[in-house]
C-alpha cells in the first residue's frame, strides 16, 4: 500500500491504517525510536505511542510526505519519552549528543523564538545541502537519528575518529554559516 492510501485510511478513520503503517514502516519507526530510548520497553511503547499520535492527528494535518511526518512524529515522541524519563537526571547519552550541537546553534527556550527558529532550521538545510552526500549522511545520522559514534563509525566504513573530525568540522563549519547569515549563536 502506498503513503498516500495509508494517509486516506487514516482520513475515513479506518482501523487497517494503523495496521499498514507498522506493516510498511514499522523498522522505520523501531529505529527512529530505538536510537533515541535505547531501552526496549520504553521503545514499544513509544512506538505504540507514535500510532495513537498519527491517529490523533490525520486528520486534520495532511501530511504531503507520509514517511517524513511519520519521522518527526516518531523522533518528537522518543524525544518527550527520554525526557520525561531523564527529567530528574541529568548526564545522560542525549545530553551529550544534543550538547554538541549547543555551540553552533543559538539557545530556543522562549515562545516568542518560534519563527526564529523555524528560521533557523532553514539555515540548517540550506548548509546541509551543500555538504557532500556522506557527511551529510553522517551528520543526519548523529543528530537526527541520535546514533552513536561507533555505530556511524561501522555503518560507513570509517575510523571512529574521523567521524569524531568529520562531526567537529561540520559543527564548526555550521558555526560559521549561521554567523554569516546573522544569526547569534
Amino acid at each position: 500500500m502506498n503513503d498516500k492510501e495509508i494517509v486516506e485510511l487514516y482520513t475515513s478513520r479506518n482501523e487497517s491504517a494503523i495496521k499498514e503503517t507498522a506493516a510498511g514502516y514499522g523498522g522505520y519507526i523501531h529505529r527512529i525510536v530505538g536510537g533515541i530510548l535505547r531501552d526496549p520497553s520504553d521503545s514499544e511503547e513509544c512506538e505504540n505511542d507514535v500510532y495513537n499520535i498519527l491517529w490523533n492527528s490525520i486528520p486534520p494535518e495532511k501530511p504531503m510526505s507520509f514517511k517524513a511526518f511519520l519521522g518527526k512524529v516518531a523522533r518528537n515522541a522518543a524525544f518527550d519519552r527520554y525526557w520525561y524519563n531523564n527529567a530528574e537526571k541529568r548526564g545522560g547519552r542525549m545530553d551529550i549528543v544534543l550538547s554538541e550541537l549547543g555551540d553552533c546553534v543559538p539557545s530556543g527556550e522562549s515562545v516568542e523564538r518560534a519563527a526564529e527558529l523555524k528560521e533557523l532550521a532553514g539555515y540548517i538545510n540550506e548548509y546541509l545541502r551543500g555538504l557532500d552526500k556522506r557527511k551529510r549522511q553522517v551528520f543526519v545520522r548523529r543528530y537526527w537519528y541520535c546514533d552513536g559514534i561507533k555505530v556511524i563509525a561501522e555503518r560507513f566504513g570509517y575510523s571512529e575518529s574521523k567521524v569524531k573530525s568529520m562531526l567537529m568540522r561540520m559543527r564548526a563549519g555550521l558555526r560559521k554559516y549561521l554567523e554569516r547569515q546573522g544569526i547569534a549563536v
